[in-house]
């Protein structure tokens, strides 16, 4: 034939600086769209050869990439199909382009959109080349090899030469601001990247032997992809050591995966992949681009937040799906109803196959419950259809490192830790060793008590609350043991309210700055044996501020200092002891102040009883502002007496500091003068 000459069938004569400017900043995906084109072409034959359709021989089946750095190109070729001058017309020559206008205002945010809508996978080749060539030959009997040249404008030259062996040569001439992709270790990992897994062997280069100190090529061609990879196997031909080797060779460097979930789906969409459980440290992060996205062993993206929950981007591994076109942005993957589909059946997947484990093998499960347990938590927390699909086989820990299902503790507990009201009270602990002092305390009086310690179980203890009925989480150290599950009314304090006073000013007074700590004095008659003075924590407030530290949100509540309850235990013999002795040295000397105080009190609330219509004459108002000017003045000398009393009573300062210590809140030179005073103590 002779040589032809036309211009591309498209209805604006811009097509490639559009390529060029929409494209630019994902030019590397040049090469993954010409290799897909060429692994389909051999395909094709394969599948040709397999009907009766091609009785030639197949002879060598790859995909060749090949670097010429002196003649500045990077060429294409396979052993496929090839293209007849017919063929090249129709797919390259014509292209569905609706008018640059209309292209540019629907694709201007969407640079990855442009091929995957318009076919343009060969076009991308312009993107970093200033001229392309093809020479093709058909695998069709008596077909002429055919050459067609274009060098980046409308215009293309085609003519008839000849070619050994059918398939199709891509020779890209590489332009000046793309010298890079003239370098074999730029090619090399961009093979990696996109073309690692895919079906026909790519090869590019040369094996490699190490001689004379260094590096050298052999004759050996380097076959750089996995053809058959673990995923596109069935389960039953992959051992555990072939799930490990593929985890390694996706992750290299890091430790066995805890296990895996083999995905395959035919219905209603087609699925395959493996996700594995990595070891998840203890800093709760969730970490993107660790599952990779595939397209018939062709890589897409590691950028998958639309296609699995959020909560699995803590997974690592591959999903293949021919329902996910090979070039998708993020806004389709969110909208589109197959990719929504495909991720319910994740989910779905992923919690059957956790409960498989747990009934097969719960000993095993059990033992890798606290690395997995992140996930479930943030699973439960993020998806309702696996929040309730996990309640099957969620575990819970116990401070003696048992582990119990949601129904299984729930039996254990209720006959001991059921309230006066019908709630089933949940004990729990968040560090077994700073509350051990209050873990010890429910023990003893027969409680079981779990143990809270991870990232996100201050949220999930809400969770949980809502979906355990008639339960409520009480943290151990939120109140003296005898309050945590409140069955009776508590026990009368026998104390008069000077002597609440007395003690109130006399304890408060002893407290050390405790930086971001506010302290609330209570008395409360416990057991003869308990500690003088605990210290616990409001639960909802520090339940809030746990939650603040994880949502930026909330950081209100985190602002707030943290508020304790001293509580005194009236019935212990050392605070008797306290007690007896500030009535005997103290309380005399607060006697007349107490008395006046009642008087001022008593005298100002008759004025206001006594006031027409409730409101006082100015003369009454300047009374009662006496009458409480000088119960000030009283409190304010009370304070002085009490504080004075207080710090002559070394016994006073230690069991305030006894308490603290239990809760790792005495430190620095308080801490110091503590041990000091118990040698003196002792």
């Amino acid at each position: 034939m002779s040589i032809q000459k036309g211009t591309i069938g498209v209805t604006t004569d811009n097509i490639f600086p559009v390529i060029k400017k929409f494209l630019y900043s994902d030019h590397e995906i040049f090469l993954r769209e010409l290799v897909s084109n060429a692994i389909d072409a051999t395909q094709k034959l394969k599948t040709l050869a397999s009907f009766g359709e091609y009785k030639g021989d197949l002879g060598e089946m790859n995909v060749k990439v090949t670097v010429d750095k002196e003649a500045g190109t990077l060429t294409v070729s396979d052993h496929g199909i090839g293209m007849t001058a017919d063929d090249v017309e129709k797919y390259i020559n014509q292209i569905a382009f609706s008018g640059a206008e209309e292209f540019l205002a629907k694709y201007k945010d969407n640079a990855n959109a442009i091929i995957g809508h318009f076919g343009l996978g060969f076009y991308s080749a312009f993107m970093v080349a200033k001229k392309v060539e093809i020479r093709s030959l058909s695998y069709k009997d008596g077909a002429t090899a055919v050459k067609w040249e274009c060098d980046g404008s409308p215009e293309y030259t085609m003519e008839q030469i000849e070619k050994d062996g059918r398939g199709t040569d891509i020779i890209l001439y590489i332009d000046d601001e793309n010298k890079k992709f003239l370098e074999q270790g730029e090619i090399d990992m961009l093979l990696k990247k996109y073309c690692r897994f895919l079906p026909v062997p790519v090869v590019s280069g040369k094996e490699q032997e190490w001689k004379d100190g260094k590096y050298v090529d052999t004759d050996r061609d380097r076959v750089i992809n996995d053809t058959e990879p673990a995923w596109t196997k069935k389960p039953a031909e992959l051992t555990d050591d072939d799930y490990r080797n593929f985890y390694h060779e996706l992750y290299p460097g890091q430790e066995d995966p805890l296990f895996w979930i083999h995905l395959n789906v035919d219905y209603p969409f087609n699925l395959t992949g493996v996700l594995f459980f990595p070891k998840i440290k203890n800093n709760f992060e969730i970490t993107k681009n660790r599952i990779q996205l595939y397209c018939n062993q062709v890589y897409v993206t590691d950028s998958v937040e639309g296609v699995v929950p959020e909560f699995m981007m803590l997974l690592q591994g591959v999903i293949d799906s021919p329902d996910i076109p090979l070039n998708v942005s993020r806004s389709y993957l969110q909208s589109d109803t197959a990719v929504k589909k495909i991720s319910g059946y994740i989910t779905k997947k992923v919690a059957s196959r956790l409960e498989e484990i747990f009934k097969n093998d719960r000993p095993d499960f059990e033992k890798k419950w606290d690395d997995i347990k992140i996930f479930i938590e943030y699973g439960m927390l993020t998806d309702q259809k696996f929040c309730d699909a996990a309640m099957k086989f969620a575990l819970l820990k116990d401070t003696d490192s048992k582990y119990y299902t949601f129904d299984e503790y729930r039996t254990l507990i209720e006959g001991s830790q059921t309230d006066k009201d019908g709630n089933v009270v949940y004990l729990y602990a968040t560090d077994p060793i700073a509350q051990y002092t209050y873990i010890n305390a429910a023990t003893e009086k027969g409680y079981n008590v779990l143990l809270m310690d991870g990232q996100l179980d201050s949220h999930f203890i809400g969770l949980l609350e809502s979906k355990l009925e008639k339960s409520r989480f009480v943290r151990v150290d939120s109140d003296v043991v005898e309050n945590l599950i409140p069955s009776t009314e508590k026990k009368d304090i026998n104390l008069s309210s000077d002597s609440r006073d007395m003690l109130t000013e006399i304890f408060r007074s002893q407290l050390p700055k405790v930086d971001k700590a506010e302290f609330l004095v209570s008395f409360e008659a416990l057991s003869p044996e308990a500690n003088p003075i605990l210290i616990t924590q409001n639960e909802y407030m520090r339940r809030m501020k746990d939650m603040a530290a994880m949502q930026p949100g909330m950081s209100f509540y985190g602002e707030l200092p943290d508020s304790y309850n001293l509580i005194v235990n009236v019935e212990n013999p050392v605070v008797k002891r306290i007690m007896e002795h500030a009535d005997g040295e103290l309380m005399p000397e607060l006697k007349p102040i107490f008395a006046t105080i009642a008087d001022n009190n008593a005298k100002s609330q008759a004025i206001r009883d006594n006031a027409k219509d409730g409101k006082m004459t100015d003369d009454e108002q300047k009374q009662v502002e006496n009458y409480d000017e000088s119960t000030t003045h009283q409190r304010s000398e009370e304070k002085k007496l009490a504080t004075a009393y207080a710090a002559s009573q070394p016994l006073v300062r230690q069991v305030i500091d006894l308490a603290l210590l239990a809760n790792g809140l005495l430190r620095g030179q308080e801490l110091n003068e503590f041990i000091k005073r118990s040698v003196k103590l002792l």
